[in-house]
């Protein structure tokens, strides 16, 4: 594990009911940073967000998770002596990161002007579903609002999952995919401003979920520019994509030549893979649905491992699809360090992801698992 990790020494002080605020702090935290959550006394509301974990204490697996490694800070905002104590707070803090209804700010004193003028070096992050600037500002908005906000709702479903069940309506990607976007975007924008404070001081950084998610369909906005609107009927690998076996699935990607030419062997080299038109790569992308139709009558009497095994040795670009409690218990990521076992309270020692990037090829590490509420020592000021 990597022995100084690069925001050590920092501190990270939270505010927040929603996920990417959270999922910021929970980033630079695995950073290194030291990571304290403000919280009004009956916590937040993540603490109530389901599922819960087994165990005695209904702890909320998403609170588990986003806060990890914090610390707690009960502080009543709604009174002169919280509106004190969280001043004396964020004065001995570097990134403060809040995502407070626009409207509530000013009344908690956390408005953009009060917070810097009392906090000139401070990198105040402000996290919501359409940001703190337009006509939408004061919108709410949960992540199916993020999503289909974004224009990603309406890819979906695709692929295998609209040939299977073509009359699904557009839902959604599973859990908190939008919000966790604007996470990072808002975890970014903090450390760019923490790299400027040197030069210009504290910032106010903007973040809007519902900008980040939009840059995950960057490719369906490029086509715009061509003319084309995508359609969830249509994003899909023109040949290849999710390949159900016999014992689970595969996802199979072949842009080069030399990767079909290797899928090619994989399959037996079948006289319909050897006409000659299907040399042109463009060729094959007309013909996908007739070429998926082979490849997954094939696939479909296979063991995922013996073809996971038998591609990758001819340089096909594939992989299986884990369970969840496949990927914790994987070798892979247990080399790479990317779970950690964790002791929470109220529902014993639990294997976590520690973070989705390491630094210098070493995996960071966790402190500990979710505070209790209210156990961060109060400072002497």
């Amino acid at each position: 594990m990597i022995e100084h990790p690069p925001l050590t020494g920092l501190r990270v002080v939270v505010h927040a009911s929603g996920v990417a605020a959270a999922y910021a702090g929970r980033l630079l935290s695995g950073m290194g940073a030291e990571l304290v959550w403000l919280e009004p006394a009956e916590g937040s509301a993540l603490r109530l967000e389901p599922p819960f974990l087994p165990g005695e204490g209904q702890v909320s697996a998403l609170f588990a998770y986003v806060a990890a490694g914090a610390e707690s800070r009960v502080c009543d905002l709604t009174s002169a002596d919280g509106q004190r104590a969280a001043t004396a707070l964020l004065a001995r803090t570097d990134i403060f990161i809040d995502d407070t209804p626009l409207a509530q700010r000013a009344g908690l004193g956390l408005d953009e002007a009060a917070i810097a003028a009392r906090h000139p070096d401070l990198i105040h992050v402000s996290v919501l579903p359409f940001g703190a600037f337009g006509a939408k500002a004061d919108w709410r908005g949960e992540d199916i609002i993020v999503q289909h906000a974004s224009g990603e709702g309406n890819l979906l479903p695709n692929g295998l999952s609209i040939e299977l069940f073509p009359e699904r309506a557009p839902v959604k990607i599973h859990g908190h995919f939008g919000e966790l976007q604007g996470g990072i975007a808002a975890a970014l924008g903090a450390l760019s401003a923490l790299w400027a404070r040197p030069e210009v001081g504290g910032q106010y950084v903007d973040i809007a979920s519902q900008d980040a998610m939009l840059a995950v369909g960057a490719f369906a906005i490029q086509r715009l520019g061509d003319g084309s609107i995508e359609h969830r009927v249509e994003r899909s690998f023109r040949y290849g994509g999710v390949l159900p076996c016999a014992d689970g699935y595969v996802e199979l990607l072949t842009l080069e030549q030399r990767q079909w030419e290797g899928l090619v062997k994989l399959l037996g080299t079948p006289e319909w893979a050897l006409d000659p038109a299907l040399v042109d790569g463009l060729e094959r992308s007309r013909r996908g649905p007739e070429l998926n139709a082979h490849i997954r009558a094939w696939a479909a009497v296979r063991k995922v491992a013996d073809i996971v095994r038998e591609g990758q040795a001819v340089g096909v670009p594939l992989a299986k699809y884990y369970t969840p409690a496949e990927v914790v218990s994987d070798p892979h990521e247990r080399v790479r360090g990317l779970f950690a076992p964790v002791d929470i309270a109220g529902a014993g020692v639990l294997d976590m992801l520690v973070s989705p990037f390491q630094f210098d090829g070493e995996p960071l590490s966790l402190r500990s698992g979710p505070p209790r509420l209210g156990t961060a020592v109060a400072e002497v000021h």
